[in-house]
Order: C-alpha cells, then structure tokens, then sequence
C-alpha cells in the first residue's frame, strides 16, 4: 500500500509505537507474580463507605449588635426578632462520608459535625442508590453520629478487634472529599494517642499522612486488611487543603459510642472522681520520679467518688488503664470515657515509688444543682441560668434577669456559650471549671443564632 500522506504515515507509527510500548508493559514481576495491588481489598470495602449530603434551612442573621443593650436603649432600634422574621430563609446543603456497620439494619457511622443542624440527610450508595437517613443518636463529645437507612443488598466493612495499630501500619482512607465522590487515599499511622488539640472533648486520634479533606469527615479509614481501624475526622489545614496531617477516631472508641447511642439513644458515660494533671518537667524533679517516667497525676479525689472508695488519694500517678499505657490527662480521660456507668477499670498506679494496682468502678458524673445555674457557677452571672445543649456542644442560655450583669454585659437567652475564658465549653462541667479561671471577670464566647461573638462581663 503507498501512503501518499506523510502526516498520515507519522500517525500510523506513532499509534502502532504506542500499541507496542503498551503491549510490552508486563502485568506480572520478574518471578512471575502480579504486582501488589490494593485492588482486590478496596473492592470489598468500597460498597461499604457511602456519601453523606445533608440539608438544612438557616435564616440569614441580623447584625449583633442590634442586640447590644446600650445600642438599643440609644437608638431605639426594633427587636431582633421581629427583623429576624422578615430576613427570608436560606437552604443549606453540606457533604461528607459514612461507613456502614451493620448491613442487616442498615446502621451507619459518621461524624456529629457532619450531620450537625441537619434537617434532612440523605445517604448515597456507590451502586447509585439514595436513601433518607434517620439519625439514631449522636455523641457530640467523641464527634461521633449514628444513622439508619432502610435498604437491602448492603454490604458492611468488618471492624477490626485489635487494638495493635503502631506507628507506620499502612492505611488507606476512603471517603468523599470536596465532594467529588468516593476517592482512595493511602499512606502509614504516623502517631497514636493525639489529644490536647482542642478539637473533640474526648480526643486520642489516629494520625495519618493519608490525604485526608473537607467532605471525608465520617469516611473510613482502614488497614491493609479491608478492616475498620478508625472514622476520620480532622485535618490541620492551614491553607485550607491536606499538607499530610490528618486525624482518625480509634474504632474501639467509636464502637463504645455507637453500642451506647444504639442502646440509649445517647452515650452515658461516668467518671472515677478525681483532678487530673499532666507531669512537667518541675513535677518530675520535686516528685523525685525517674528519668522518662510517664503518667498522670492525681491532683485530688472527690468526696465519696469512685475513686475515694477504691483509695485513690491526691499525689498518686497513673500509669495505666486495663493493662493500656496512660501516657496524658487526655488519654486517661479517653480511656474512662470508653467505659459504662457501673464498669470497672483496673487501675495502675505508682505511690511513692512503689508500683499498686486498684479496681475502680466507674459512677455517674455529678448533676449541677439548680442554684449551681447560677450565683454558685459565678457570682457575676447570678440570676441568669443554663443547661446543658442538647443540639451539640456548649450551654445553653435559659435566662438572664434584666440589670443584672450578664444583661449588662450582652448576655441573652437563647445564646449557645461555647467557650469561657479562653476555654473551650462542652456542658455544664466544663463551663463551671472555666469559670473558675477568673472572680473578677468573664469571658464568653457565644453563638447566637448562627453568628459567633464575644461578651465580656464585669
């Protein structure tokens, strides 16, 4: 045949060079074998992690200081809420990821945030499939949620019942970032037991290098084996994309949570009773502790707590929980967070250098009273009271008797503290001790009606 085209001739090489470059690429090693691949895992796994949307309907927000008592007073202005009511409403839509966990009644982990003021959520399938999603319960502190659809041909992701996860496992996460729709990402555990990064009350993350971003919270992050070691949940971004640090809840923590939320409807957890500190590097040297000796301090007991009873006194250090290291305050915290109202803990502890072990039961938290709502949690809120959220974190603001200082200050009913003097606020045990910070004055950080402001109160 003559090829009369020369452009014509140079396509025919190129497309039968590339056919043969292509046609001598083996798909087997040197010996014979198939080249690892992550393949025949991830299609095992993949049916099991779904996208997550969720809907909600906010009101666009009046300008805060239209609820500032001297502004008003000043200028006369009308009542947020009635200019609240004439601001049309606005539809909201989020994404983020899901892992399903029981395919027989349709039960699927994700975070709190990511279905948090949700007013519908609706779950997707890789087959295609969507389904409106029932939440059974949630566990703001842990940024744990438990969903339900109702579907058949579901397909569950085995979680793993080992707690041997070390430091350059390799992971991969799956999830739906930027939603975009279900996206692999691997990488190695580059920490363990990550806390004191004010994200989560109970915090003992899982820290990865697996890319990790927006709309792969509540995704699954799992071992070479297919199996559940952890929920993600968090990132440090502080350009806003992934730069490789991305943080997990443990799938022993999350599954304590969700047996809780399936069986109460919330999580009950307890505590032993006592104030906790971590060991600086004075404590070390007037404690007379050896050198990389770690633990937990025991700053003191509660009268007739758990921990009273089991004789637990102030100066002890807490090396362990059920056999588990106690490395820091936020891991013991973890650790007796897993546990039930009624469990016992066996504990490890080191008193005046001699090594002693005691069983603790773990007992309800205290219940504030009605006068701690208000002159007893600080003399500067007196007369106003709260409770504790029941849509997330924070305190809720009940109400605020008129001249006193917190109306002075700009405190109202209806406003969402969460944060007191620099201290972030999850209930009303967390607010008291950020209260006691400061007898002189208070700084609260509030949310009203979506927008974030700060009050002082003197």
């Amino acid at each position: 045949m003559k090829i009369k085209s020369p452009l014509l001739l140079v396509m025919m090489l190129c497309l039968g060079l590339s056919y043969s470059v292509n046609a001598a690429i083996p798909n087997v090693t040197a010996e014979g074998k198939p080249f690892p691949s992550l393949a025949p895992m991830l299609k095992k796994v993949n049916s099991a992690v779904v996208n997550i949307s969720t809907y909600s309907t906010k009101q666009a927000q009046v300008n805060p200081l239209l609820n500032d008592p001297f502004f008003k007073h000043f200028f006369d202005t009308p009542e947020p809420d009635d200019l609240q009511q004439k601001i049309p409403q606005k539809r909201q839509q989020s994404a983020g990821s899901g892992v399903i966990i029981n395919a027989k009644d349709g039960i699927i982990m994700t975070n709190f945030h990511v279905i948090k003021d949700a007013d519908e959520v609706q779950v997707s399938l890789i087959d295609g499939r969507s389904y409106k999603a029932k939440i059974i319960g949630s566990d703001p502190e842990l940024d744990i949620a438990i969903l339900a659809i109702k579907a058949s041909k579901l397909t569950q992701v085995t979680i793993s019942e080992t707690l041997l996860l070390e430091v350059g496992d390799f992971v991969v996460a799956i999830g739906n970032p930027f939603g975009l729709g279900q996206t692999v990402t691997t990488g190695i555990v580059s920490a363990l037991g990550r806390s004191g990064l004010g994200i989560e009350g109970y915090e003992n993350f899982i820290q990865t290098d697996a890319s990790i971003n927006p709309g792969n919270s509540g995704g699954a992050l799992v071992n070479l084996n297919g199996e559940l070691v952890g929920i993600n949940t968090a990132i440090i971004a502080p350009a806003g994309g992934n730069i490789g640090i991305g943080f997990a809840i443990p799938v022993n923590m999350a599954k304590a949570s969700m047996q809780q939320i399936i069986k109460y409807g919330e999580v009950r957890r307890g505590q032993i009773g006592v104030a906790i500190q971590d060991i600086t590097r004075d404590l070390k040297e007037a404690l007379e502790l050896k050198n990389g000796q770690l633990g937990v301090l025991v700053a003191g007991v509660s009268k007739g707590s758990p921990a009273e009873k089991a004789g637990l006194i102030a100066g002890d250090l807490i090396t362990g929980v059920d056999d588990q290291l106690t490395t820091s305050s936020g891991q013991l915290r973890s650790q007796i967070g897993l546990k039930s109202i009624g469990d016992t803990v066996k504990i490890t502890l080191l008193r005046d250098a001699v090594k002693k072990t005691v069983d603790v039961k773990i007992g309800k938290p205290p219940t504030l009273s009605a006068a701690d709502s208000s002159a007893e949690l600080h003399s500067l809120l007196t007369g106003s009271s709260f409770s504790n959220n029941n849509k997330g974190k924070g305190v809720k603001v009940i109400e605020v008797q008129k001249n006193s200082p917190a109306a002075y200050g700009g405190l109202a009913a209806g406003d969402v503290i969460i944060a007191a003097n620099k201290r972030s606020v999850n209930n009303l045990s967390s607010f008291k001790k950020a209260l006691a910070v400061s007898k002189s004055s208070i700084l609260l950080q509030v949310n009203r009606s979506g927008v974030s402001l700060f009050i002082a109160i003197r």
